[in-house]
């Protein structure tokens, strides 16, 4: 946890080392703004004290419904501070009026919430503060190793996790009875179990696979050990969508979706919702937010769902789908407060706790995933079951090298129009994935990558 320690309101350690970290990596602005802190050097205890008692603005992007409450926290512990919080949009409505106002020069926030795999494009642009010299180095510990590596780059962090998205599967247990199936722990077991359910039951499926939904694909590769991008933060990325491990999901798939025993209905839609809701589809892949949003999307089913891991392949293993952190861009004029307010909301007990027990966000911290206001709560909606609980234990078997390209919004739009097609239209994924890795190649070279 982020340590207060015996120093009046915020405790931000800079080393030697931190400090020269900061000098190389930040040297494309910030840090010499109107809280006095000198671009490159250790932050000091003194400029701490002076940057948070003195009255300062900071603008804050964020999509996460009620921060505001968060924000009051933070506000009442440094009354210097005013925080003016903006919800400019979600997904691409967000990044593109980010990167509108860095390439304007005029408008960007202090702090702004950033999802795992777009940090590398605005680390490309050198747009984020490295927060190690503020105290995110000292924090390093209270996260998961695969957490933190989506944050870091060596001693440098780029930003602070809010929340994260280990993957698991809801199923309904009354179904599978019904087909006298028990919940497959395999690979093996599962597509067996969908061409069982699916003979039983003709208008309904055991799962179902969207085309248009890149984030749950990647995790499902993330899961068998792919590792199919990479990033070396300057100039060169690595593209493999052929491995082995890429493959062995694609052919799995391409299977069950060329035998019509999975639905590929796109996601996050009306047909979706009330395929859900109908017992359409048996279970979903999804993500640690996905049980709460189930509850809000199939009310009705209450009491007949149950969670747990992923099938596996040959280790126990899960990926992850979704994630977000509060990044500080290098043009505030106060980076001292833009990375207090980053911070504290996400690492202090109190805010920490009520994103996870008020807003839902899966939380990435250590503390939170052990603290038992959260992760001993039953859920009717699951019969009772410990869902965080559940979910807790899966995030601690998701690996920690996966990394992402420096243009995933790219990447993800040209999944849509190669393998997310190919799903959608149950032709053949081999080849599209091919496709995809092609388009991916292109475009990386056109911009100016070396790509190895």
């Amino acid at each position: 946890m982020y340590q207060l320690n015996a120093r009046p309101r915020v405790a931000f350690v800079a080393t030697a080392t931190a400090s020269a970290l900061l000098l190389a990596a930040c040297s494309g602005g910030g840090g010499d703004g109107s809280d006095g802190a000198p671009a490159g050097d250790a932050i000091t205890q003194e400029e701490i004290d002076a940057a948070m008692s003195t009255e300062t603005d900071l603008t804050f992007w964020t999509w996460v419904p009620d921060i505001q409450n968060e924000v009051d926290l933070f506000e009442a512990e440094y009354p210097a501070m005013n925080v003016e919080v903006v919800n400019v949009g979600q997904g691409a409505s967000h990044y593109q009026k980010l990167r509108t106002a860095l390439e304007s020069g005029t408008g960007a926030p202090d702090v702004v919430q950033i999802e795992f795999q777009h940090l590398p494009s605005f680390r490309l642009g050198e747009h984020l503060l490295d927060l190690a010299p503020y105290g995110a180095a000292d924090i390093s510990g209270d996260y998961a190793e695969w957490i933190w590596s989506q944050v870091s780059d060596g001693e440098a962090v780029y930003g602070v996790p809010q929340d994260v998205g280990p993957m698991g599967t809801l199923y309904r247990e009354d179904l599978l009875m019904a087909a006298g199936i028990e919940p497959p722990t395999t690979w093996d077991e599962f597509a067996e179990a969908a061409r069982t359910f699916r003979a039983q039951n003709p208008d309904q499926y055991l799962v179902n696979l969207p085309g248009n939904d890149a984030g749950q694909f990647v995790g499902l590769l993330w899961q068998a050990g792919a590792r199919p991008f990479g990033y070396d933060g300057a100039e060169a990325v690595s593209i493999d969508l052929q491995s082995p491990e890429v493959m062995q999901v694609v052919n799995y798939w391409n299977t069950l979706i060329s035998e019509d025993v999975v639905s590929v209905d796109p996601d996050f839609t009306d047909q979706w919702y009330q395929g859900l809701a109908s017992g359409k589809y048996a279970s979903w892949h999804t993500a640690a937010w996905g049980p709460v949003f189930l509850q809000g999307t199939a009310g009705d089913t209450s009491g007949l769902w149950r969670a747990g891991p992923l099938p596996q392949w040959d280790e126990e293993a899960a990926g992850n789908w979704g994630g977000s952190t509060d990044a500080v861009l290098t043009t505030t004029q106060n980076p001292i407060a833009a990375a207090a307010l980053a911070l504290w909301i996400n690492t202090e007990p109190e805010p920490a706790l009520m994103f996870a027990t008020e807003q839902f966000l899966f939380p990435a911290s250590n503390e939170i995933l052990n603290d038992p206001e959260f992760i001993d709560q039953e859920s009717e909606f699951y019969g009772g079951q410990t869902v965080n609980q559940e979910f807790a234990a899966i995030s601690e078997t998701v690996s920690p090298d996966f990394q992402w390209l420096p243009f995933m919004d790219y990447a993800y739009s040209a999944f849509g129009e190669t393998l997310g097609k190919a799903i959608a239209d149950r032709t053949d994924l081999a080849t599209a994935v091919v496709a995809w890795e092609e388009a991916l190649t292109t475009y990386a070279v056109d911009q100016g990558f070396t790509v190895e």
